[in-house]
């Protein structure tokens, strides 16, 4: 399964959500509605959790009287994936504003024709200039950024302390700073001490953060596949595998056993872009331990983050227009990371004191705030992904759980890793 932000192994559509909103009669972003009297419905299409709650919602209800806004909360990025493709080949049926992740936005800018140019004064300069490059197709804005997935490492202080490692957020990344070898070599003096648990969750979470700092590691610039000849993509394959072999608890990540060894201690480490610390409040609700370190691999990587975009084929897209901008503007960014720790891809958020003052009391009283916007600026390389970047790493993550679960040699996984690439054309 491909690893991607949110996705889990849950794949159905959950209800919708309906909030009357009552509004004036302009966006607050600046955007004139089209009717700012007759009474339409917006249908805003998520999935999972982007934070945007009853009371975030309420807000826009008072700037728009008019407007009845439901939100369609699918409860994975695969089975929006599926809606979204599905209903823009049929040419009706999709949600007003469309939420997209970013692993499979390359795909979408195919269809860049089919979407409404977003690009306005109020939204110019947004963002980080990588995250609005990932909103671009046929020369227009189609994507307003939601949010980012800037990557720290989270860990469990009482495996560390029974392996004998500090546990002090500043001493755990001072001892992890450093490359992946570093990583790993914490990981051998860790897996020595015979904690019963392992050092890392997974080869293929742990591959993602790797893949994730190579700016060609699957394709050229113009889309031209270089997965199976790429000497990096090979030497990380193994080099992870290698680490795995000793240091791995080897469930696959967003199974129900990877799931059940997060809460039963089975791994004392995972990579941890801010999203995932409500996965991992969520999955162990009543653990003490869990701690993050301000620090990553290698210096900085992002795993992660989606995009507004709002369909040609709506009958009110000036409306929808005015609804995602709003809903990503830095103020709203904001909101949504104080409910689903979803961190905002809004540069002009990361001085706003709500954001640097931020804490999280799960992860005994994290700074997470400042720890995230550290690892945001620490970020110095996203990969480039072209329509076939998700289905490569589909076909990488399949050789990784093959090795793990012991049906192929590291060897014989990678050549079937070679085939599959090729297959795809």
């Amino acid at each position: 399964m491909k690893l991607s932000r949110r996705t889990t192994a849950v794949a159905a559509i959950a209800g919708a959500a309906a909030f009357a909103l009552i509004a004036t009669g302009c966006s607050a972003g600046g955007t004139p509605a089209a009717d700012s009297s007759k009474p339409i419905t917006l249908t805003l299409a998520t999935f999972n959790n982007f934070g945007y709650n009853d009371a975030l919602l309420a807000e826009y209800h008072k700037l728009h009287p008019n407007i009845t806004v439901v939100q369609n909360k699918a409860a994975t990025s695969d089975a929006a994936q599926t809606n979204l493709f599905t209903k823009l080949a049929a040419g009706s049926g999709l949600g007003d504003v469309e939420a997209v992740d970013g692993d499979w936005m390359p795909k979408v800018r195919k269809y860049g024709n089919k979407f409404v140019d977003l690009a306005s004064s109020d939204n110019k300069d947004r963002y980080s200039s990588w995250k609005t490059a990932g909103g671009v197709a046929d020369g227009k804005q189609i994507g307003l950024g939601t949010d980012i997935g800037p990557e720290a490492i989270c860990y469990r202080s009482d495996l560390f302390a029974k392996a004998g490692l500090p546990t002090d957020p500043d001493a755990v990344a001072k001892l992890l700073t450093g490359d992946w070898n570093t990583y790993y070599s914490v990981g051998k003096t860790f897996a020595d001490a015979k904690t019963g648990a392992a050092w890392f969750d997974s080869a293929g979470a742990t591959f993602q953060g790797l893949a994730n700092q190579y700016k060609n590691f699957y394709e050229k610039n113009d889309g031209t596949v270089i997965a199976a000849t790429n000497p990096d993509v090979k030497a990380a394959f193994e080099s992870v595998l290698k680490a795995s072999s000793t240091e791995s608890s080897h469930l696959t990540q967003w199974s129900d056993d990877w799931t059940a060894g997060m809460a039963n201690g089975a791994y004392a480490t995972m990579l941890c872009p801010a999203w995932m610390l409500g996965v991992i409040q969520g999955d162990t609700p009543k653990l003490t331990d869990w701690k993050i370190a301000n620090v990553f691999p290698n210096g900085g990587g992002n795993w992660g983050g989606s995009y507004l975009l709002v369909p040609t084929q709506g009958k009110h897209t000036a409306e929808a227009k005015a609804l995602a901008d709003w809903i990503t503007a830095p103020a709203q960014q904001i909101k949504a990371f104080k409910v689903a720790g979803t961190f905002p891809s809004q540069v002009a958020a990361y001085t706003d004191p709500t954001l640097t003052g931020a804490t999280n009391a799960f992860f005994n009283d994290a700074q997470i705030g400042k720890i995230y916007i550290d690892r945001a600026n620490a970020v110095k390389v996203t990969p480039f992904k072209g329509a076939t970047y998700g289905s490569i790493m589909t076909a990488v993550q399949n050789g990784l759980t093959r090795v793990e679960t012991g049906t192929q040699s590291v060897d014989d996984s990678w050549n079937q890793v070679v085939t599959d690439i090729k297959a795809l054309g």
